[in-house]
């Protein structure tokens, strides 16, 4: 699936039309899908929904969508903005079958506007679609206003008894369901920008493929549910389109296998470096993710000093004891590592590693090739041993460890081949040398232009996470909960990738299964508690959860 911008989806339909496959049957198809969902959000059945129309084909998919479900016996009433072309074969085929329509032009005070808003049981926003830019204009920010208002005076409204305590159920306050076609009215379909008089959508419902100004804020606040509907353009005509959304049959496509005759050296050795006496909880948790996320083994390379508290929080994980200096990893850690690195087949190095100067000179050492300090000469004469060298597993750099790596003259070129980097957008403006707005405020050409440049694999963290790889493939994520706003997120995520690569997953697919399995799971626990109060050790529980539904979808 792609995420295009509206030129892209301009063009795409113009190549399909081409093809044969007329604008009126994407329209038709459009509006039925519209039609389908009014029709199926309602088990018991809708009474009444209200249809706004617009001008240009959006208003043409609203005409459909009225005309099928006056079809199927529900009453529907469609509202007119503006509607100037002429000969108009979609509203004449509304005014055919004497479905009520209200004109705004013969509506001034929005009188009529008001009683049906008040009645209906959904509402269709079918105003601007995707090609409109700017404020809302000519009367239509008045014209939502009115039923933006007359809805959540309904949602607003209170039973006549109310409990002190939420714990019985009372009778439901009468709220209409916003249905957005394509996408919100006054939403920017490449920025994502939104005038605030805008509707607010339960569900929007776009075609073919999602806009970008759906997954960027403050747009996407706007519009609700995303559900993408099927409108008979072939894929190929998008295949060209630089950005992608991951999709459960994406990650179902690259996950490992595993078979029943497998043991746990079937799955693949991780290894993460980290941990110090400020930040025992942040390698544990990216241990248990690794397992969780399917890893063989684990083991924690951590300063001894912390070795307690991190076997009691990860008793399935091995430990590696490195030498520290209150606390904090210093350079002789490689000694004791380094040796060791050949047996991993993937290494974490970053989640609560801190950023003491000694820890960053063992990053530094680490990404150079020195693998520790060699031993001294012994007598007159005696030349010192070179320090050994090992060679480093596939690498993730992860929180401390991105703040130690921005700190580095030319690190870029110091890291490996299929590096991957998890930066939240704090991180990411280290590394630009950006602020975190810039970051935020072009996150998917920041992310593609980073891992051009740097030659690596970047994960830019956040709502509607941006993987990019090398060679300009571009991919967004399309969870998106405030509930992984929440300390130790990122440590899971860090954590799931690294045992997805140890597993044998290459680069990119272990970045895109790992960003998709984590924000699965972080929806599955938000729609069972709502958007606060998560814990990131809750996240562990729902990662297989998240991997199953993947499969089975």
């Amino acid at each position: 699936m792609k995420l295009l911008t509206a030129q892209e989806m301009r063009t795409l339909e113009q190549a399909a039309a081409e093809r044969g496959w007329s604008y009126e049957n994407m329209m038709e198809r459009a509006g039925l899908a519209v039609a389908e969902y009014a029709r199926e959000a309602c088990p018991q059945g809708v009474s009444q929904v209200l249809v706004l129309v617009g001008p240009g084909n959006n208003g043409g998919d609203g005409l459909v969508a009225a005309r099928y479900l006056d079809e199927w016996g529900i009453g529907v009433t469609v509202y007119v903005w503006r509607r100037e072309a002429s000969p108009d074969h979609n509203l004449a085929r509304i005014e055919a079958l004497d479905i009520p329509i209200i004109r705004a032009d013969r509506d001034p005070d929005h009188a009529g506007l008001a009683q049906l808003t008040a009645e209906a049981d959904v509402i269709i926003d079918a105003l601007l679609g995707a090609g409109a830019r700017g404020p809302l204009r000519d009367g239509l920010a008045e014209l939502l206003t009115v039923v933006r208002t007359v809805s959540e005076q309904r949602r607003v409204a209170r039973p006549r008894r109310q409990h002190v305590l939420p714990l019985a159920a009372t009778s439901p306050c009468r709220r209409p369901l916003v249905i957005a076609v394509d996408m919100p009215s006054g939403l920017d379909a490449d920025t994502g920008s939104v005038d605030p008089r805008a509707l607010l959508a339960d569900v929007t419902i776009t075609f073919a493929h999602p806009k970008r100004g759906l997954m960027a804020f403050p747009g996407a606040a706007f519009a609700g549910e995303l559900v993408v509907a099927d409108i008979g353009l072939a894929p190929e005509l998008a295949q060209d389109a630089p950005i992608n959304v991951i999709t459960a049959a994406d990650v179902a496509r690259m996950l490992p296998e595993r078979s029943s005759q497998s043991h746990k050296g079937s799955f693949g050795s991780a290894l993460i470096l980290g941990g110090s006496s400020n930040y025992v909880g942040a390698p544990c948790l990216a241990a248990l993710a690794a397992y969780r996320g399917g890893a063989g083994l684990v083991t924690l390379a951590i300063p001894a000093a912390i070795h307690g508290p991190a076997a009691s929080l990860a008793p399935e994980a091995t430990h590696l004891l490195l030498p520290h200096s209150l606390g904090a990893l210093v350079t002789d850690a490689l000694n004791v590592v380094g040796p060791e690195m050949s047996r991993y087949q993937a290494l974490l190095v970053g989640p609560g590693l801190g950023r003491d100067a000694r820890t960053a000179a063992l990053l530094a050492d680490l990404l150079a090739g020195e693998r520790g300090i060699g031993h001294r000469p012994i007598g007159f004469g005696a030349r010192a041993m070179p320090a050994p060298r090992y060679a480093l597993p596939p690498l993730i750099l992860d929180a401390d460890g991105l703040n130690l790596l921005a700190e580095m003259p030319s690190w870029p070129t110091q890291l490996p081949p299929e590096t991957i980097l998890t930066p939240h957008p704090g991180e990411m403006a280290r590394l630009c040398g950006q602020t975190v707005a810039d970051v935020n405020a072009t996150r998917i050409e920041t992310a593609s232009k980073a891992a051009r440049d740097w030659g690596c694999v970047v994960v830019l963290k956040g709502a509607y996470t941006s993987v990019a790889a090398p060679d300009g493939q571009t991919w967004v994520n399309p969870c998106a909960t405030a509930a992984l706003a929440t300390a130790g997120s990122g440590d899971v995520l860090a954590g799931v990738i690294v045992g997805l690569r140890a597993q044998g997953c290459g680069a990119l697919e272990a970045a895109l299964c790992g960003v998709y399995l984590h924000g699965l799971a972080g929806m599955l626990w938000s729609d069972a508690h709502g958007q606060a109060g998560m814990l990131a050790s809750d996240l562990l529980t729902l990662l297989p959860e998240a991997r199953t539904r993947v499969l089975s979808r």
